[in-house]
């Protein structure tokens, strides 16, 4: 990493990702309320543009690393990348718009602790973002395969249990004890408890 807004940043360039279990109990309403906080879309919905990832995949696709060698025209990497192009600008429209309203992730941590507004403009490589995720989260991506425990059968989610809310989840690099220190510093009430599993659930 360069540049001092990523000093002391801990992101591995292609991340490592961590089992954890979270367990949280107290009493029913106030794990009640906490459950209804964490719910959320489960993503992160950057807004930073992506005009400049095409100009990226073009020289990809005109001059490939070797020992591949470029098999379409240079007008065909043109294309293809524009196409990559409308292809990642629509799925970040729809992610922008499904993260609105989804509940669909029982433990997201944008719901518990947003990324700011112009942050997420940035996009998630921006020196400043990857810095901010580090010192709110200690993680710097979304957490990811979050699921309720015990894991549903058949697809039916388990009842939940007065007092009690336990997830599974992975975590990129790192336990993100900064968000566990956060939410337990915002919910005194409640018992707030992270495991991690070295070696996968």
């Amino acid at each position: 990493m360069t540049g001092a807004p990523d000093a002391g940043v801990l992101a591995l360039p292609h991340p490592d990702w961590l089992y954890h279990h979270l367990r949280v109990t107290g009493p029913p309403a106030e794990v009640a309320a906490f459950r209804l906080a964490a719910a959320g879309p489960g993503l992160i919905p950057w807004e930073d543009p992506v005009g400049s990832a095409a100009e990226d995949w073009f020289h990809l696709l005109a001059a490939p690393p070797a020992p591949q060698r470029r098999s379409l025209s240079l007008e065909g990497c043109r294309i293809l990348a524009g196409q990559l192009r409308d292809a990642a600008e629509a799925r970040q429209r729809l992610v922008a718009e499904r993260a609105a309203g989804s509940r669909a992730c029982p433990l997201c941590l944008h719901r518990l602790l947003p990324v700011p507004a112009p942050l997420l403009r940035r996009g998630p490589e921006a020196p400043e973002t990857r810095a901010w995720l580090w010192e709110h989260w200690g993680t710097t991506a979304a957490l990811r395969g979050v699921v309720p425990l015990p894991v549903p059968g058949r697809g039916r989610p388990p009842p939940p249990e007065p007092g009690l809310f336990r997830v599974g989840f992975w975590s990129a690099d790192w336990t993100p004890w900064r968000a566990i220190l956060a939410l337990r510093a915002r919910w005194p009430g409640l018992s707030i408890e992270v495991t991690p599993f070295y070696d996968g659930p």
